[in-house]
């Protein structure tokens, strides 16, 4: 039995595959086009294990996609592959739309295909499962209830709005076609391999690092954040046990301020690697101009995957966060191997001098 993982190269992805060939000997074959966020490096846990197929190609190649199913026959298709930065789909969104919408579209197209020329039992058990983001529902209110899978779609960003497209086809497709598909859209994941453009590793390396921990306008959006692998055991029970055609919020019913992130793990420093000084890292804290269009805040209503499928996220923020400090402590060197001369030219744009 064999599964195909595309975009299992990036932070969620990784973690995805690790997880499951440490639970299962079913073969992943990983497909990763190895953008700016993709790293092989993620994956060297996995190096030699002959469960672990990796194929560096774009979801949008049709060939090399068609190529891939007919020669590994997988009963899935998880796809993780996701341009995913907002500040970046602001810069730049027509890269969001090449791949989160004509990319899904080609992909959707090759599994169609692939899915109608099984034979029975096969085509009855395969399964499409697509990862998405809380964030195509838009922002909330300090008192309006979290995201449930009934809200409307309201997307604020390129990426917010290439993800709701991507998340419209998939269902188109089966609503159409009859592709067996189920769809998870997920809250703020933090965890092993974060790329360091994101809020938590941000400011995990730049404190480290003696530099600016730049927060945006206030610090007060607020957003809901799940431990990853918390994510992945939650995409595990969907993929085996989720109603076709069904989308399952996936959150870590951790609602936090940004700032709050920030002093958190400035606290955890201050424990488990002081500076020398003696000073607290919360000296560096620093606000920045606000990004535009700027969600207030992110909530997930996660009811419904408990109550249908028994699932739950075992880590609070508490020790999750914990977990990742650490991790990021100890892997210094993968830190050093992804901060390239385009990651610091990214993050002087963003942050001006605050970086």
């Amino acid at each position: 039995m064999t599964i195909l993982v595309t975009g299992a190269a990036g932070f969620i992805g990784s973690n995805f595959v690790i997880d499951w060939l440490a639970q299962s000997n079913e073969t992943v074959v990983n497909l990763d086009k190895l953008t700016y966020a993709g790293n092989l490096h993620n994956l060297a846990a996995l190096e030699g294990n002959p469960a672990h197929v990796f194929v560096q190609a774009d979801i949008g190649d049709s060939a090399t996609v068609s190529q891939l199913l007919s020669t590994h026959q997988p009963r899935a298709v998880l796809n993780f592959a996701a341009e995913s930065h907002v500040d970046r789909s602001i810069h730049g969104p027509e890269d969001f739309i090449q791949t989160n919408v004509l990319g899904t579209f080609r992909l959707l197209e090759s599994v169609r295909a692939y899915w109608q020329a099984l034979a029975e039992p096969e085509k009855g058990a395969f399964r499409f499962l697509h990862v998405s983001t809380d964030e195509v529902y838009g922002s909330l209110g300090p008192n309006d209830a979290p995201f449930a899978e009934t809200n409307a779609f309201e997307p604020n960003s390129p990426y917010s709005a290439s993800k709701a497209a991507s998340d419209h086809l998939v269902r188109a497709w089966h609503h159409t076609y009859g592709l067996p598909v189920l769809t998870t859209n997920c809250s703020n994941n933090y965890g092993p391999f974060h790329f360091p453009e994101k809020l938590i590793p941000l400011v995990i390396t730049n404190a480290l690092a003696g530099k600016p921990l730049p927060i945006y306008g206030d610090g007060m959006q607020i957003r809901d954040w799940l431990y990853v692998s918390d994510h992945c055991s939650a995409i595990r029970t969907v993929l085996a046990q989720g109603q076709l055609g069904e989308t399952y919020n996936i959150g870590g019913w951790n609602e936090q301020p940004n700032i709050e992130i920030v002093r958190t793990i400035c606290t955890l420093l201050d424990t488990l690697r002081p500076r020398a000084d003696g000073r607290s890292y919360a000296s560096q804290i620093s606000y920045v101009t606000d990004r535009p269009g700027h969600d207030r805040r992110y909530a997930i209503d996660a009811q419904k995957i408990e109550r249908a499928l028994g699932w739950r996220p075992a880590e609070t923020f508490e020790s999750g966060i914990r977990k990742t400090v650490q991790w990021y402590l100890d892997n210094q060197d993968w830190v050093a191997q992804v901060q390239s001369g385009a990651y610091r030219e990214w993050v002087t744009q963003q942050y001006g001098q605050a970086s």
